[in-house]
């Protein structure tokens, strides 16, 4: 029998999940407490768990935890355990290798010329297929993370230094990474050729800084100095940072859905602010599928700025038709089975005033199972509604991600193996749009896409992966493809 907690899970496994967020700084005697606040900002990108490894001139401190970082994070975990002018953090969604603390990041090890620790954001596509070969020369892996290979991939090198080891590991990895490592020297930051996660250089009062996002930087005070560039790596010391750059130049292609869903709206990434271009995304919507209604409702949070631009652009008034309760905790408790088939309404409920009597075009940014969907557009025809039209700010969600974002196996996704004719009857709407691919390209200033080369990382809408998938090649990886989708790695 379902319970509250049951049908909340359900909700949450009908949603992309935000991958990972990572942050350092070096040079700042309370750069723990600075990597605390840096992974506040950044818990959008991850909520399961958290950690910081900080180095005090003389040894590594390290703290890793389940939980949100501001219940978990104590004074007593950070200003008297964290010790240290420099320290990195990571806070996690299990995209691979699952839940529990073992996974949790950063890794931490002692390698033959001191401590190293590594934070990254993103998916290895050839983690299985490089961890085989490391476990057939004797490593052992104490994690399922695919991060760990990394950690690894160092500690065999067989190049002089730390720089050079660290790069002959990162020219055997493939997929998305963005990284950000810590020695008892240095601090490095590397990004992937492709580029595909973000990663951002900061200054705070002379500390270098390096973040998933700019909203990292604002809630420090820290001054944004620009965006790592696709395959670059930095190296921070105390004489300075250099940048070199360690893979052949190839043609970026940053995943289009950070501008969609996951980066914050205030941050800029690749020199675009998210709300601006997420407005924008809502006003090619409202251009390419226009709607005769009376309101616009945003799903809320996800749905809100795109919800602004098709009102603006169509012309029709902006309701918050739809309350979102932010105090809905990952494990609700039911005080009876009476509550069990709330479902939805412990997350969302309609503003009956708003809607009632009237024509209203729901905006959201995707659709993923639409079991979700479903109980929304049910919810907001019980408080009213006359007519229910859904606007999804993105194009249909037909492939998996392998690139750091833990979606559900294709044949799961609603858009894969349904027309949006019967996506719009599975959901129960009047009628239903989608964002053209071209028209998600304009709103980030493209003038179209390319079909042959696209200038973005589109793979869940396209099916197009930017890199090999090697762990999913060959027989013997046939169940990698719903695991490493599903997180299960």
């Amino acid at each position: 029998m379902a319970d509250a907690s049951t049908a909340l899970s359900a909700e949450a496994d009908d949603h992309f999940h935000d991958e990972c967020g990572v942050f350092g700084i070096f040079g700042r005697q309370d750069a723990a407490a600075i990597v605390t606040l840096g992974l506040h900002a950044l818990q959008h990108r991850g909520q399961e768990a958290a950690g910081i490894v900080s180095y005090d001139g003389s040894q590594f401190h390290v703290e890793r935890h389940v939980g949100l970082i501001g219940d978990t994070f104590t004074k007593q975990r950070v200003i008297d355990s964290l010790k240290g002018n420099r320290a990195i953090g990571h806070t996690r969604y299990a995209t691979t290798g699952g839940a529990g603390v073992r996974n949790i990041q950063p890794f931490f090890a002692e390698l033959a010329d001191g401590g190293f620790a590594v934070a990254h954001n993103g998916n290895l596509t050839n983690a299985m297929t490089v961890q085989r070969a490391l476990q057939k020369q004797g490593s052992i892996f104490s994690s399922t993370s695919d991060t760990e290979t990394i950690l690894h991939l160092v500690a065999t090198s067989k190049e002089r230094d730390l720089n050079a080891r660290f790069i002959d590991a990162v020219r055997q990895v493939e997929g998305a990474f963005s990284l950000v490592a810590l020695s008892s020297k240095k601090m490095i930051g590397c990004r992937d050729p492709l580029g595909i996660r973000p990663l951002v250089l900061g200054d705070l009062d002379g500390a270098w800084i390096l973040a998933s996002e700019t909203c990292a930087l604002d809630i420090i005070g820290a001054r944004f100095v620009r965006d790592l560039k696709p395959g670059e790596m930095v190296i921070v010391t105390s004489k300075g940072i250099e940048s070199i750059f360690p893979f052949e130049p190839q043609k970026p292609r940053f995943c289009i859905f950070e501008y969609v869903y996951f980066a914050r709206p205030d941050s800029s990434v690749e020199g675009r602010n998210v709300y601006d271009v997420r407005k924008r995304i809502g006003a090619e919507l409202a251009l390419e599928s226009p709607v005769d209604a009376d309101i616009v409702v945003p799903v809320p949070d996800s749905g809100t700025p795109a919800a602004i631009g098709f009102s603006q652009q169509a012309g029709l008034p902006f309701e918050l038709g739809i309350i979102r309760n932010h105090y809905v905790g990952r494990t609700f408790i039911s005080p009876g089975d009476s509550i069990r088939h709330m479902g939805v309404k412990l997350k969302h409920n309609a503003n009956r005033r708003m809607i009632e009597g009237k024509r209203i075009v729901l905006v959201d940014d995707s659709i993923v199972r639409g079991t979700t969907s479903q109980k929304i557009v049910q919810m907001v025809r019980d408080a009213g509604a006359k007519e229910v039209h859904m606007r999804i700010a993105s194009p249909p969600t037909r492939a998996s991600c392998f690139y750091g974002v833990d979606t559900p196996e294709k044949s799961k996704l609603l858009a894969s193996r349904m027309t949006i004719e019967e996506m719009a009857e599975f959901i129960r709407v009047d009628s239903l749009g989608f964002l053209s691919m071209d028209g998600l390209y304009r709103a980030v200033g493209e003038a179209s896409r390319n079909d042959e080369q696209p200038q973005y990382c589109d793979a869940c809408f396209s099916g197009q992966y930017p890199t090999r998938l090697a762990d999913l090649e060959g027989t013997d990886n046939v169940r990698s493809l719903s695991l490493l989708a599903t997180g299960g790695l």
